[in-house]
């Protein structure tokens, strides 16, 4: 190996302060490099690789000395992995598996067995990768997808391409589904190259090692770099002829967007007819290569070959016949041409299941394509949540950059369709796939929140996230939409800027959440501002922002939303939160009171239109949300103070006192009205719900 610490195609990120902090602690170092190799995407995605780590403990029943392997569970992420997620095994008792195994029909046996070596009782789930790094010797163990890697793993000559590259300081092993078996050849070449450095496991992976942490993540950088320059000078001698040159050009970026986000929403209807999808969209060089060439149509149908890959991309893509430029306005012509494109593809898909099917094989899975191609446009991808659709994204990416590769290379080849099959329906895959916990209430929805960059609005999104939807936050404020978007998590959360008053500013918004997340399924209209004067100090400039915002606001959102609602054909829910000075008469409120009264009212009008659609309309009154509420900052409190005959200060107790409950409303309490139309009351349209702590002279009926 070498010294250097200074590489071209992958991340050097090992700290020797924070290696220094962790002391002679193997498996924090273990975790440490685990992390880090798991932060550059070229070296193994998410999900995706599996490491492992060998140490001396004290067995617990003899206080004798034994071998124990820390490795990656079941499931896991080795850019996230922490303690929690790892296994600890008794090395020796994993072995002794050996003894009992009893050939390839006996893999799934063994998985089971993999219990009775555990040696940490916290331990995580062991990995169908398990023995293949107990059943080498080495201390530290990285088992890794880079697209280079597996770009040598799929060429045609990919054995006699390895040893081109390294020569004898590289093992090969050929095609085999992960399990035991492939652990003993692994063993075994080993035992045939004493001395290597690696292996590489055709249309697989890596695995490399060494004798600390340290050591094996230096190997294995090494490794990859060395793959990735042997890679890119064939790639550059090919020029412009990469991937058999350019057929397609594409769009300026705007106008890719510009037309990704017409289409999503049609295509997120399409790819939610087995369950409902969340969407990404990618348009990266890499991407705009790939689909633009005139070798797509050959590579694309063949399928991913690592199974990292095609686990979570499907076995192909659909690749749509649009031109470009295509007109998009007609929507009926454009679904009629996707219709039959999703139709072939469904049908492609049940030809693959009946043709492979074994007599134990899962029932037949969602038919519908994970990852589309639009050539000039990008790539889409649909999945059961954000952060899947968009790893899918990454896979396929990575499985562009292997087919690359090897087309650089010699010649690329993907799995034999059995074998794909086989691991697609792997009876351990489903029953991976049957533990997984149940999903959120609002998992798979789409939720744009207008007035979200604080109070109520902020409360409604974060209820809303909490039950699982993804949510596109919207307001006129980008300072206050950054500081709300910072507080959650990767794959929660997007934001636009949008003035409801400007129906340009409202579709850009709606364009962004289709663009983000494929559509949108409940969209809440929690804008407001709030004016308190007597009649004769009511200006007219006051009531044009009170109409313009509630009312014309609503009205400009609403079509929209029916807009995307219904080229997804998947119906949705459209909330108004309201008041209840709609329904009460009081002083001093001409121009809100009237402004509530017609979002009201305009919300009873759209239910009746839209319920053909399955399009819900709702309405939230909230009344005296004081504190947490941003209407209620300056002179609207001050107003309603007047109009009392108290002081602001007073405002919260005063409210309180008068309902039924003598409750203090909060943003909260809306949130979980909004929620109950949404999440709850799933059959109900049309309704008013009153969130007021019981207002008698509010009750609707």
């Amino acid at each position: 190996m070498t010294s250097t610490t200074t590489f071209k195609y992958v991340d050097y990120l090992w700290d020797e302060a924070h290696a220094a902090s962790l002391g002679d602690d193997q498996v924090a170092l273990f975790l440490y490099r685990s992390n880090i190799l798991g932060a550059d995407l070229r070296i193994t995605n998410y999900g995706g690789g599996n490491t492992s780590c060998k140490t001396m403990e004290k067995d617990p029943l003899t206080g004798k000395e034994v071998e124990v392997m820390w490795v990656k569970g079941s499931g896991g992420d080795i850019g996230t992995l922490t303690r929690k997620g790892i296994a600890g095994l008794y090395t020796e008792r994993l072995r002794d598996l050996k003894k009992v195994y009893g050939g390839m029909a006996d893999e799934d046996r063994m998985v089971g067995l993999f219990n009775h070596c555990i040696y940490d009782l916290d331990s995580k789930a062991p990995s169908i990768d398990t023995p293949l790094h107990g059943l080498l010797p080495f201390k530290h163990i990285d088992h890794l997808h880079p697209d280079a890697l597996i770009a040598v793993a799929a060429a045609k000559d990919s054995e006699k391409v390895t040893k081109e590259i390294w020569g004898d300081t590289m093992g090969w092993v050929p095609w085999q589904r992960p399990g035991f078996d492939l652990g003993l050849q692994l063993e075994k070449c080993l035992a045939d190259n004493p001395g290597i450095r690696g292996i590489v496991l055709g249309s697989h992976g890596l695995f490399t090692w060494g004798d600390t942490s340290y050591e094996s993540y230096m190997n294995s950088l090494e490794v990859i770099e060395m793959a990735s320059q042997y890679i890119e000078d064939r790639v550059k001698a090919q020029g412009d002829k990469v991937f058999g040159g350019q057929r397609v050009k594409s769009l300026a970026p705007d106008a890719r967007k510009k037309q990704a986000s017409k289409l999503m929403p049609l295509l997120r209807g399409l790819t939610s007819s087995h369950a409902r999808q969340v969407g990404t969209f990618q348009d990266t060089d890499v991407v705009l290569q790939f689909i633009n060439s005139k070798d797509i149509d050959r590579l694309a149908p063949m399928g991913t070959s690592c199974p990292d890959h095609f686990l979570r991309t499907k076995i192909q893509p659909l690749v749509l016949d649009l031109d470009p430029k295509e007109d998009l306005s007609d929507r009926a012509v454009i679904l009629k041409k996707l219709e039959g494109a999703f139709a072939d593809y469904r049908a492609g898909y049940h030809k693959y299941y009946e043709d492979h099917k074994r007599d134990n094989s899962p029932a037949v899975r969602d038919p519908n394509p994970v990852i589309i191609l639009y050539p000039g446009i990008g790539l889409f991808s649909f999945a059961k949540n954000k952060q899947t659709s968009r790893v899918a994204s990454e896979f396929y990416i990575n499985a562009i950059n292997v087919m690359r590769g090897a087309e650089a290379i010699t010649e690329y080849t993907a799995l034999p369709r059995q074998e794909a099959f086989d691991i697609e329906y792997w009876l351990l895959e489903e029953a991976k796939l049957q533990r997984m916990p149940a999903e959120q209430t609002l998992s798979r929805k789409v939720a744009l929140v207008t007035g979200a960059g604080g109070g109520i609005g902020k409360a409604i999104a974060d209820k809303l996230v909490a039950e699982g939807a993804v949510v596109v936050l919207s307001d006129i404020n980008e300072d206050s939409l950054k500081e709300a978007n910072a507080t959650y998590k990767r794959d929660q959360s997007a934001y636009a800027v949008c003035d409801v008053t400007d129906a340009t500013s409202i579709k850009d918004a709606f364009d962004a959440a289709a663009l983000e997340f494929g559509g949108v399924d409940i969209v809440v209209h929690s804008a407001g501002l709030a004016i308190s004067k007597p009649l004769e100090e009511h200006t007219e400039k006051d009531w044009d922002i009170l109409q313009n915002v509630l009312v014309k606001g609503q009205f400009t959102l609403a079509q929209e939303s029916v807009r995307v609602m219904r080229d997804q054909g998947t119906g949705g829910d459209f909330i108004s939160i309201a008041s209840k000075n709609g329904l009460v008469s009081g002083p001093n409120n001409v121009g809100y009171g009237t402004a509530k009264a017609a979002q009201q009212h305009m919300s009873r009008l759209l239910a009746a239109e839209l319920g053909k659609d399955h399009i819900r309309v709702n309405v939230v009154n909230p009344d005296g949300v004081i504190i947490g509420s941003k209407i209620w900052e300056g002179a609207w409190a001050e107003g309603r103070a007047k109009a009392y005959g108290i002081t602001v200060e007073e405002l919260p107790a005063h409210y309180a006192k008068r309902n039924l409950l003598n409750e203090i409303i909060r943003p909260d309490d809306i949130a979980d009205g909004v929620f109950a139309c949404v999440g709850v009351l799933t059959k109900t349209t049309g309704n008013i719900i009153n969130v007021d702590g019981g207002m008698a002279n509010a009750f609707v009926r």
